[in-house]
């Protein structure tokens, strides 16, 4: 078979396009994604110059980029965090896109549409583009964070929503029962059948990547991990699903593996190559005259996805639980549609409920709704984070941290970095924490403690937590890829100062060693009394594990450990991260006996804390007795228990 030379030429095209303007907007300290969207608008077949006229067939190609990105998504995740979002996207993801086709009939009803056409837009408008909200996530670090897992769980659920959508669009306002049979048996054959072949994946698929790994072949390795996604992606495209879907939780399967990070470390140049064609071919469908056909109906779609969207997610979330800054930024980052809104509308069109001038409007409206939604999602959690730390710096003289010298950088304030800060406290080693997120910054700095609230890859903050005159800095981001990018922003600032660093940890083990080994290594780096590191190590591990504490007899005041009931309020009934102790307190968390009799080590932020349950906690003593007016209004009528009394 003769090759196509249009097709090359076709794709020679996107490519250098997609180059073009990724480099002109990393320039402009711009997203990249804006970049290969605005050049594809260029080499469009809408515009004079350059044209491609292969779009259907890049479309195709650009398919393999979703599928890509969905796949490296999963592998980042795991089954454990996707549950703790369960009940926002389950339920709260049907909800919002419910109310979004509630608010597309209003307004059509407001505008003079037809109630189809209100329907139509509302289903347009309800589900948001999962490649456009990962590609931002992945490139802020945020993919992990408590607004990213709730993110990417409702968009999952959306591309669920879109299967159903296809089937029932045509009929809208003709539904009858003959409908909604063959979706509910198409959906029980794609349950029937995904169930067990997932089940037996599962038990497969370690073993093939042990033996593709044992052959220390990189090209066979990949070839097993690229088989994985797209064999899945089929399989769910089988049964009617979206292929992205599969991709993902062929992802998740791998994801609780040794191979994880092997096989995101070969997947990232291809990924990002077909990342560029999807965003590039998603320009090319844009007809910049549809900005100006029908301004009315694009003005009244870009107005539902922007500030519509925004309040129905924003509650949503808040509903559920969350704190009203994570429902904003998780509202702000819904706010755009793509790929699943091009689908509806042409199935829409199809079937003759909608004319040319809904299906321009919606292309149109995508590449608007993306470009605002990038520049929001750049800053609005930072503009939240100031907002909020403006409330608590007023009234206080700032503490220059600028004068500080020979001090130690922490960057990170979760589990790991405030293990780390324990640390420093007890051998009043003098530190600044960079910090993401705003609820940490404010505790910590009503403590006292030196904190600057922004991100660590933002030579900026580098410089204002003064690192050019630090002696070590530690880096506890989970994100390798943002340790890089802040190694080399200190490498600029300080060539010779010292940086410990960590890997993701995906088990509380594992965070449990990755904290003992950053103490030890910074405080050898520290050049502490030799004796004095070990003893902490000691002390530290006794607190962490189920063995009865010993009394410290060593010749240094060690942290304290202490235990006791919770009985009610104002701990009981809410997570470690409502309850905030680390923060306001300094004291650490280091485990959780359930009433059942479960022992949690180490427990994540989201553990639930009940009557009946026992918490033991790990720190100075002077901060424990801090913690000793929140501890007495739980049980004023008991006696404290010894430190170190374990069940």
């Amino acid at each position: 078979m003769e090759a196509n030379p249009a097709f090359f030429r076709d794709l020679a095209y996107v490519f250098l396009a997609a180059i073009t303007g990724g480099m002109l907007a990393w320039k402009l300290r711009q997203p990249i994604i804006l970049g290969y969207v605005l050049a594809g608008v260029l080499i469009g077949p809408f515009t004079p110059g350059p044209t491609v006229t292969h779009v259907h067939t890049l479309e195709l190609f650009a398919e393999i980029g979703v599928i890509l990105l969905m796949f490296s998504v999963g592998l980042e995740f795991s089954i454990k965090e996707l549950l703790r979002v369960k009940w926002v996207a389950l339920v709260g993801g049907p909800v919002g896109i419910l109310l979004s086709m509630g608010a597309g009939l209003l307004s059509g009803r407001l505008l003079g549409w037809t109630a189809t056409q209100g329907i139509v837009v509302g289903s347009v408008i309800s589900v948001a583009s999962t490649m456009v909200l990962t590609r931002l996530l992945l490139d802020r670090g945020e993919l992990s964070t408590e607004h990213g897992r709730v993110m990417v769980a409702i968009t999952l659920v959306e591309d669920l929503a879109v299967v159903v959508l296809i089937v029932l669009l045509p009929s809208f306002g003709s539904l009858d029962a003959s409908r909604w049979l063959p979706l509910a048996k198409a959906l029980g054959k794609a349950i029937l059948i995904l169930i067990p072949a997932l089940l037996v994946a599962a038990k497969i698929v370690p073993p093939i990547l042990r033996a593709a790994a044992r052959t220390r072949n990189p090209e066979l390795f990949f070839g097993v991990v690229l088989a994985i996604c797209l064999g899945t992606a089929a399989l769910t495209q089988g049964v009617g699903l979206s292929p992205a879907l599969g991709a993902f939780v062929a992802g998740l399967m791998i994801s609780a593996s040794a191979y994880a990070q092997e096989a995101l470390a070969h997947l990232f140049p291809l990924r990002d190559s077909f990342v560029a064609l999807f965003f590039v071919t998603m320009g090319l469908l844009v007809d910049p005259k549809a900005l100006v056909s029908n301004l009315p109906l694009l003005a009244a779609m870009i107005g539902l996805v922007l500030a519509v969207k925004f309040v129905i997610w924003t509650i949503v979330v808040r509903v559920f639980g969350y704190s009203i800054w994570t429902g904003v930024v998780v509202g702000v980052g819904l706010t755009q549609i793509g790929e699943f809104s091009f689908i509806l509308v042409q199935v829409a069109r199809n079937a003759g409920l909608v004319g040319a001038d809904v299906y321009n409007a919606t292309l149109a409206a995508s590449l608007v709704t993306i470009l605002v939604n990038a520049a929001l999602v750049r800053h609005v959690p930072n503009w939240i984070g100031r907002v909020r730390l403006a409330r608590h710096a007023s009234g206080r003289v700032r503490v220059p941290i600028q004068k500080l010298e020979k001090h130690v950088v922490l960057c990170g304030f979760g589990r790991v970095g405030s293990e780390v800060g324990t640390a420093l406290d007890t051998f009043h080693v003098p530190y600044v924490v960079i910090e993401v997120d705003p609820d940490i910054v404010e505790t910590l700095r009503s403590r006292g403690i030196l904190c600057l609230f922004g991100d660590a890859t933002h030579e900026r903050i580098l410089q204002e937590a003064n690192a050019e005159s630090a002696s070590l800095i530690i880096l506890t981001l989970p994100e390798g890829s943002k340790n890089q990018l802040v190694i080399r922003n200190l490498r600029r600032l300080n060539p010779s100062v010292g940086i410990l660093t960590r890997s993701h940890s995906r088990t509380d083990h594992e965070e449990l060693e990755a904290s003992a080994t950053m103490i030890r290594h910074a405080l050898d780096y520290l050049k502490l009394p030799a004796d004095q590191t070990p003893a902490y190590l000691r002390r530290f591990r006794e607190a962490v594990g189920a063995a009865q504490i010993v009394p410290s007899v060593a010749q240094m005041p060690l942290p304290d450990v202490y235990e006791f009931d919770v009985d009610g309020p104002p701990l009981a009934n809410q997570s470690l991260r409502q309850a905030r102790i680390r923060e306001r307190f300094g004291v650490t968390v280091v485990a959780v006996r359930k009433y059942c009799g479960e022992l949690v080590v180490n427990p994540a932020a989201d553990t639930m804390v009940n009557a009946g349950d026992k918490i033991r906690v790990f720190g100075l003593r002077d901060q424990i007795e801090n913690f000793m007016p929140l501890r007495n209004q739980e049980k004023p009528s008991r006696e404290k228990e010894p430190m170190g009394t374990t069940e």
